[in-house]
């Protein structure tokens, strides 16, 4: 196989070369450059699978940047990184930047993130922008594995301001609760979606979360371990392997220990939950 293209826009040397290290491997190819003119020649001249986006020189604007990048290879995966704020995480993702990663970067999101990125397919129209206000957000995402796992990462982002513990807490709630929707109520199903909008009060953070299933009752869960007996705590493990489904079912029981409400609508395909700050 060839070598993974990977572009990396820095004018710090001394950023450009951790980063260059940090992500360097046998089946990747790197490059770098100061700014976005000689970004942009790379570009014009052979493909790139994955664009880095840091601080460049001359008034470097990594949204812009995103933009050209888009009209010249369209399938070109572009992680952006700068500040923590909302506003331009939201706009990377309305403009379809694979992820966004907030400065100073730390060692293990990036290379997780640049690793999925290299792995994913089809991957542009995944997740979908309904409502870009920073205290009420809605996307749609697509009923994918990888999407849920690339909108935890953004939610991720636009959570950074809270307490490292709150923080935490409201992404792996969020990516459990994403998870079910999109296994359950969207069967893997690359053609149905799941909605999901994050509200961020005075005191509290807001998920909800609707998928395109038929529901279920919280009382007929013997796949899942809420509805594990007491004398038998790992009953549902038995259920999934005999039914095929992949090894888990702790989501629902995971996420009431990590939130402080939790609510499912009548069909069960819909849930929410609040985190209080």
């Amino acid at each position: 196989m060839s070598p993974r293209r990977l572009l990396l826009i820095e004018a710090d040397p001394e950023v450009q070369g951790y980063w260059s290290g940090l992500l360097k491997q046998d089946d990747r190819e790197i490059q770098q450059v100061p700014g976005s003119k000689e970004a942009l020649r790379i570009l014009r001249t052979g493909s790139i699978d994955l664009v880095l986006a840091g601080q460049g020189n001359n008034g470097f604007d990594g949204l812009a940047l995103l933009r050209r990048v888009r009209s010249i290879h369209p399938a070109t995966k572009v992680i952006l990184t700068g500040d923590s704020d909302p506003q331009r995480i939201l706009a990377a993702i309305r403009q379809r930047a694979f992820g966004y990663l907030h400065r100073p970067l730390a060692p293990g999101p990036l290379g997780e993130l640049v690793q999925q990125a290299l792995d994913c397919d089809a991957w542009q129209d995944d997740i979908r922008v309904v409502s870009a206000r920073p205290d009420w957000i809605t996307l749609d995402v697509r009923c994918k594995i990888d999407a849920a796992d690339r909108t935890t990462h953004f939610l991720r982002e636009i959570t950074a301001h809270l307490s490292p513990q709150a923080g935490e807490d409201v992404a792996s709630a969020f990516r459990e609760l994403l998870m079910n929707a999109i296994e359950h109520g969207g069967n893997n199903d690359p053609h149905k979606r799941v909605r999901t909008s994050v509200l961020h009060t005075a005191r509290s953070i807001v998920v909800h979360i609707s998928d395109p299933g038929t529901g279920f009752s919280l009382d007929f869960l013997p796949h899942a371990a809420i509805s594990n007996p007491e004398d038998s705590p790992t009953r549902h493990v038995q259920v999934r392997a005999e039914i095929g489904k992949r090894p888990g079912g702790f989501g629902i029981l995971l996420t009431r220990h990590l939130v402080d409400e939790l609510l499912y609508n009548e069909r069960g395909n819909a849930v929410l939950f609040i985190k209080y700050l």
